[in-house]
């Protein structure tokens, strides 16, 4: 390797940016659902520690990195779920145990939502069916059916070619506006925005090969994403990406809440690598997805407004280098 070389390419990265203090969770604007979950996790890990001491030394010897900035002790992968981006621990996928959770078409960030509602919703269906109103469990079953095809998390082809950019959200495209400057992108930008309706699914993906340099968490309203003025004042998350290739682009990925969409999650850390098309986040019940990219000769958008596109799959732009 032509040690001068690499060199020159390292000196072009960005530093990341160090985590701001008001990101102290993967999911920063809490919630119910949150705060009933962080509770049965303290429960979980004393049981664990009371009646499971070999359980717990058997995940204690397979872990790498630590809990330390952590809100509570990491004892296995379970308690990663929202504090992912706090701390270096984490288990390599032989030793997860739980890892085959993510592959039961369900995102792993909605599951305390469809315990909390989507069963008492299922059980009061089932109780209806059997009573003189058994009608009304036709509304209750269309609730609880849209409750669970609302965190379902499908399989997507990413596609391979070089240059292109995926789309980060499912949903309607909305807008496509020139920037004059963007002060991150530094020059002229393209905003791509995304419409979630809460019949989307709702689970965000990298739009290319990247690293993490830039978090940004902004607390807000909840206006109803058709209003344009939600995505200035509404609840967000800004993520600021840099392409892991030369000549390493910058670019946006802008997660905004909703009128129903309050819960903003994203576990992604500074210097953190993100492959086209994976999982980051989600954005729950309705909302917004931004996509900003520099506006530069090689550009091109490969989207229209109005056209529907899907996460990891659907091409939005492609660049082209000479």
């Amino acid at each position: 390797m032509n040690v001068s070389a690499h060199t020159s390419d390292s000196a072009a990265r960005t530093t990341p940016e160090p985590l701001p203090a008001n990101i102290r969770s993967v999911q920063p604007g809490g919630g119910m659902c949150y705060a009933i979950e962080l509770a049965w996790g303290k429960w979980r890990r004393w049981w664990l520690q009371t009646f499971r001491k070999g359980y717990l030394a058997d995940m204690a010897e397979v872990r790498e990195g630590n809990d330390a900035g952590a809100p509570h002790p990491v004892l296995d992968p379970r308690d990663l779920k929202f504090c992912r981006n706090l701390c270096t621990a984490r288990w390599a996928p032989e030793h997860d145990r739980f890892a085959g959770r993510g592959e039961w078409g369900i995102a792993r960030w909605g599951w305390a939502e469809l315990w909390l509602m989507a069963l008492p919703m299922l059980a009061l269906t089932v109780g209806l069916a059997f009573t003189s109103v058994w009608y009304l469990a036709i509304a209750t079953g269309i609730v609880f059916l849209w409750l669970v095809s609302f965190f379902r998390d499908p399989q997507r082809r990413v596609p391979t070619e070089s240059g292109l950019v995926v789309s980060p959200a499912d949903g309607k495209i909305a807008e496509i506006t020139k920037l004059e400057h963007h002060e991150f992108i530094g020059g002229p930008a393209v905003r791509i925005g995304i419409f979630l309706s809460i019949f989307n699914v709702h689970l965000n993906r990298s739009p290319l090969d990247a690293r993490v340099v830039r978090l940004r968490y902004h607390p807000g309203k909840f206006l109803n994403a058709l209003n344009p003025e939600s995505a200035i004042l509404n609840e967000n998350m800004v993520i600021g990406l840099e392409e892991n290739a030369a000549p390493y682009r910058k670019l946006i990925v802008r997660q905004i809440a909703g009128l129903f969409a309050r819960k903003i999650v994203c576990d992604l850390k500074p210097g953190q690598d993100v492959g086209r098309g994976e999982k980051f986040g989600m954005i729950k019940l309705g909302s917004r997805t931004e996509l900003i990219l520099p506006d530069e000769p090689g550009l091109t958008i490969a989207t229209r407004v109005g056209e529907k596109v899907s996460a990891g799959s659907s091409v939005l732009a492609k660049f082209v280098t000479s």
